[in-house]
């Protein structure tokens, strides 16, 4: 691992430590040459489906993309980027699970709205809006109270 600071190419682990799931490695660095210290993290790379749009056009998976879709409706709430990340790698992980080579476009937006649902009710609707392309009042107003009506069937059972 190269030291982001002074670019010496050899760099020694001080600490590695797993977090809960596993799925990532948090390594504490220190660099010889120049000593400082920095933190890396290594994520297991599999292959992730590919992405079917709407049209029928195939596009390779992007995590940033994803990550910043929900970061969007999630802007100004309070959700920290720890949470997007785990929402995002349990996102990640449904689609591998699958097992398909192929995902559809609208099954990851799916997906992505079950994650906001359990975050944030108001990234939900947020999300939902541009989603299902909601332009009549009526049915923003049906889609907030079902919305709200599932939020108030979690909080009695939480």
């Amino acid at each position: 691992m190269r030291c982001p600071f002074c670019q010496n190419r050899d760099t020694q682990v001080i600490d590695s430590r797993a977090p809960e799931e596993g799925s990532v490695i948090r390594r504490r660095r220190r660099c010889p040459s120049c000593g400082k210290r920095f933190t890396t993290f290594e994520r297991t790379q599999l292959t992730m489906p590919v992405i079917v749009k709407r049209g029928g056009v195939r596009s390779e998976y992007d995590r940033s993309k994803l990550y910043a879709s929900m970061s969007l409706a999630l802007r100004k709430r309070p959700v920290s980027p720890e949470k997007i990340e785990d929402a995002v790698d349990s996102i990640e992980q449904s689609m591998i699970l699958t097992g398909e080579r192929e995902i559809r476009s609208s099954r990851v937006g799916e997906l992505v709205l079950e994650a906001l649902q359990r975050l944030d009710t108001i990234a939900y609707i947020r999300f939902a809006s541009v989603y299902f392309n909601i332009n009549d009042p009526q049915a923003f107003i049906s889609m907030i109270q079902r919305a709200a009506d599932q939020a108030a069937g979690r909080e009695v059972r939480e």
